[in-house]
């Protein structure tokens, strides 16, 4: 009997290699699910808000109570593009509250936004007829670390650095360095996300609108992914606007909201690009998960869920953030050149260790045997030089745990980072 092949193909071995986003959903894993006693400021789960557990509870209860209505959301498989209920009620409401001017052609529904630029970024990146490329180009890192290894082309996806911007009492911004931003040929799409996993930055309307100038100038789209953002889950703790034109692409998700298990991600586009999407969904999943759209489209209807972003899951995370800034500057030693980014939304403390003495993946590797999980910067500067000193000295911190845990986790950040310091100087 021949033996079975040992080797992947080189889609493959890219698909399977370790990479920042499998390392993160496994730490994620060990420390929720296996009782290991972790302090888990490291995965984007969001956090368990119980008046919005008991909203999808009366929800779900809702759903089961309704003829037929449960046993069509398990048993029968929607378009490719997504339920028609739940796209009719997107449309109304983003064209009543947010005035996009979209039909149902415009929206498509995807098994979770990680998903939804997996289709995206291949449809619009990689190696077109008589050898054309195409790149996605990321106009500010650091970014969300799931869109590093989407590409099926290892070459896909382009950066632009910050400017970075030293502001307060050790605190900094990023900023989109337009002076430097070029849009060459091959470029098809411009991506952000807004707020910015893992910054917390949010690019403001102004720069919205200048990226968006940019690419129309350009033929080419931008894509702008909202899944901390407007209109659910609204973790903006400054005033920003939805924007939408034919060659904008938005997404969003219901993960953030507290539903990340229901997989339910949100494209609106040019109907052209739906269209496409659609088919590209038919062929990997042949239709999205119903659950989710089922769950939330009367939620959506009734505007109670974008009502309840902004009354309980907004002011839920800012105080949590503004909390851990707090116990952030209490516990870190003052002789440390620290510097948090400013939190301007998402559920993150980003922090800049200035000259830090290790890399922030050693940083990390200590502080997991200390049973404390972060994720090391570096994985969010996407197609990046590793010599670039500055990405090598960030973690990521997620402060959507238990207070206990957050101070805790904390503590133990500020004790082995002022080891390290101190071990330094000695040498």
């Amino acid at each position: 009997m021949p033996q079975l092949p040992t080797q992947l193909s080189l889609f493959g071995q890219k698909l399977c290699r370790e990479s920042g986003i499998s390392e993160l959903m496994k730490d994620l894993n060990s420390g929720l699910q296996n009782n290991s006693g972790a302090l888990m400021l490291g995965g984007g789960n969001p956090a368990r808000i119980p008046a919005m557990e008991q909203l999808y509870r009366e929800a779900m209860l809702d759903l089961l109570e309704r003829k037929d209505d449960f046993e069509q959301a398990l048993g029968v498989y929607d378009s490719p593009q997504g339920n028609d209920e739940f796209i009719e009620s997107l449309v109304d409401f983003f064209n009543q509250e947010h005035q996009l001017g979209i039909s149902k052609e415009n929206i498509a529904i995807s098994n979770g936004s990680q998903s939804a630029f997996f289709h995206l970024f291949n449809m619009l990146g990689g190696q077109y007829e008589k050898g054309e490329f195409g790149n996605i180009l990321l106009p500010l890192v650091p970014e969300y670390i799931g869109y590093a290894d989407i590409g099926i082309h290892p070459e896909m996806l382009i950066s632009q650095r910050p400017l970075i911007k030293e502001c307060g009492d050790h605190g900094f911004k990023y900023h989109v360095d337009f002076q430097s931003l070029k849009i060459g040929k091959q470029v098809k799409a411009l991506c952000v996300s807004r707020p910015t996993n893992p910054s917390g930055n949010v690019i403001g309307d102004h720069d919205i609108k200048e990226l968006a100038k940019l690419a129309k100038e350009k033929g080419i789209y931008l894509i702008i992914d909202n899944a901390y953002g407007l209109p659910f889950p609204n973790i903006l703790f400054q005033d920003s606007h939805l924007f939408w034109d034919e060659n904008i692409i938005l997404s969003f998700s219901l993960s953030k909201v507290g539903l990340p298990t229901t997989r339910t991600g949100i494209i609106i586009a040019r109907s052209d690009i739906i269209t496409s999407f659609s088919k590209a969904n038919a062929i990997t999943s042949l239709a999205s998960g119903r659950v989710g759209q089922a769950m939330t489209h009367q939620l959506i209807s009734s505007r109670e869920l974008p009502k309840m972003s902004q009354q309980v899951i907004k002011p839920f995370y800012e105080q949590k953030a503004k909390q851990a800034r707090a116990w952030f500057k209490e516990l870190m030693d003052e002789n440390i050149e620290y510097r948090l980014h400013e939190t301007e939304g998402a559920m993150f403390l980003w922090v800049w260790f200035k000259d830090l003495p290790i890399s922030c993946q050693e940083l990390y590797e200590k502080l997991k045997a200390e049973s404390l999980l972060v994720v090391p910067g570096h994985y969010f500067f996407i197609a990046q030089e590793k010599s670039w000193q500055h990405s090598q000295e960030c973690l990521r911190i997620h402060y959507a745990q238990d207070d206990e845990k957050v101070k805790k986790g904390l503590e133990i950040l500020a004790r082995v980072v002022r080891e390290e310091y101190t071990k330094s100087s000695r040498s």
